[in-house]
């Protein structure tokens, strides 16, 4: 009777052990405000990968910038304090350039075309990241950043004009609008709000589901209805803190966030959809620039990114397969 008292005290204990060295609570920091789709969708998915990891695998996420900017939230993945985030591309360009290959300025004209490319270039960002130390659980439509301003920007003189935004850190944003003739003010999103407010910045690129979400639209008065960058959102852990799941909890926590994602594109779509109009009844005039402008940009912007190229800003092998598959794409149409 001892004996099996003993041995079976012995498999509960190794039981445990083998448990807990597998359970793990992945911190997460995001930029996106409480209540947003993108954190409702968020903790949908972390209810379903605790739930189907009978509570191994928890995510627990700090919205509202709480955590501070790209570079806060790095310095505490690499202290411990987190495990990964919800980026831009920029905030993840240190880690590896390609990831900023899909938010080239002027790249896209159209969802079509983002869409075509997408379905051939995740995996290949995925997989440069995970060279580089960290997983994506998920790369998220934000749609077409747009110009959003005080006054209307229909050429490139007026925007010359005006006092621009770049986040803080956005090498490509800084890179395109010197090649424009633009001198950008560099603030972090946490600031653009009352930046606006105080006349410190009076023009930003931001899609219609962000600039009500972060109220920028309260501050503006016009919109040029033309797509200048497509946004993405990054959720990237750290792969150090991901290996220290199970092998059959690591695939649980991708199949869940794989979903997530997917109804995260479709929503994100309708929502700046809903958007664009809803900006439209709240007094936003939406303008087209003048003939000839869109051209105009477009070649300059071209011209950066092979500058950016050349320079290391971002990745050449990644941005020439962006390119061919563009070009793949258009020839068909």
């Amino acid at each position: 009777m001892n004996k099996f008292v003993k041995t079976s005290g012995l498999a509960i204990v190794l039981l445990t052990i083998s448990t807990g060295i597998h359970a793990k609570t992945l911190k997460i920091a995001t930029l996106a405000p409480a209540g947003t789709t993108w954190m409702k969708e968020m903790k949908a998915g972390a209810k379903s990968i605790k739930q189907r990891t009978e509570g191994r695998v928890k995510l627990k996420f700090y919205p509202g910038g709480v955590m501070g900017n790209d570079q806060s939230v790095h310095r505490k993945i690499k202290i411990g304090q987190l495990h990964g985030g919800a980026f831009t591309p920029g905030g993840l360009a240190n880690i590896d350039p390609s990831i900023q290959s899909l938010g080239l300025p002027m790249l896209f004209k159209s969802l079509a075309e983002v869409d075509y490319v997408r379905a051939r270039i995740d995996a290949v960002l995925k997989q440069q990241m995970e060279k580089n130390g960290f997983v994506i659980l998920g790369i998220s439509e934000g749609g077409f950043a747009r110009i959003l301003s005080k006054q209307p920007m229909q050429d490139l003189e007026s925007i010359r004009a005006s006092k621009v935004w770049v986040p803080e850190g956005d090498r490509v944003g800084q890179t395109v609008f010197r090649a424009l003739g633009i001198s950008p003010i560099s603030l972090p999103i946490s600031d653009v709000f009352t930046g606006l407010q105080t006349g410190l910045i009076e023009t930003v690129a931001v899609n219609p589901t962000s600039a009500i979400a972060f109220q920028w639209h309260t501050s503006t008065a016009y919109m040029t209805d033309l797509p200048i960058i497509f946004i993405i959102g990054v959720l990237a852990v750290q792969q150090k803190a991901f290996n220290q799941l199970s092998a059959p909890d690591q695939e649980i926590v991708r199949q869940e966030m794989s979903e997530v994602f997917k109804r995260l594109d479709k929503l994100n779509r309708d929502d700046n959809q809903a958007a664009k109009a809803a900006l439209a009844k709240q007094g936003i005039t939406f303008v087209n620039p003048k003939s000839g402008e869109p051209e105009r940009w477009r070649q300059i912007s071209d011209q950066s990114i092979d500058n950016m190229i050349t320079d290391g800003v971002v990745s050449s092998d990644v941005v020439s397969q962006v390119r061919n598959h563009l070009q793949n794409f258009r020839d068909s149409q």
